[in-house]
């Protein structure tokens, strides 16, 4: 590949959850994202700063587009949980933890990472494992 053609960024990411509401519902109104689209059944898209999640049931994906669909979408369903971390700001770790922990949310680890920068992991309702990290994690 040509060095002067790198992808300039992260567009967008895909979580799977076969609870597509439950789960539309913990991005709503827990974690705060707006939501941008949705086709009920199938799929529930949010803006997260610049970037967009898409939260998709895996079964809906996995049909491939009829020959004269309008967007041409092949197939991409997974199974399984995921990953998927979004940055905070260092001084806002301790908010999100509270507020996760108020809305019942279980936190799985809470860590320094040894090149600096915290994370904290908890699990969305599909299961997937969600990180909220201080960028600094990655130096």
């Amino acid at each position: 590949m040509e060095q002067d053609l790198p992808p300039l960024s992260v567009l967008e990411t895909a979580l799977y959850a076969d609870d597509l509401e439950a789960a539309t519902a913990f991005w709503r109104d827990v974690i705060g994202l707006s939501l941008i689209a949705e086709v009920p059944g199938r799929h529930a898209f949010f803006r997260i700063g610049g970037q967009v999640l898409l939260l998709f049931k895996a079964d809906a994906t996995l049909t491939p587009p009829k020959p004269d669909a309008r967007l041409p979408v092949p197939p991409h369903g997974t199974r399984g949980p995921g990953h998927f971390c979004m940055a905070a700001a260092s001084e806002n770790i301790d908010i999100w933890r509270n507020h996760l922990e108020a809305k019942g949310i279980q936190i799985e680890a809470d860590f320094i990472w040894p090149q600096g920068g915290r994370s904290i992991y908890f699990r969305d309702p599909a299961g997937n494992s969600i990180e909220i990290a201080d960028p600094a994690i990655w130096g």
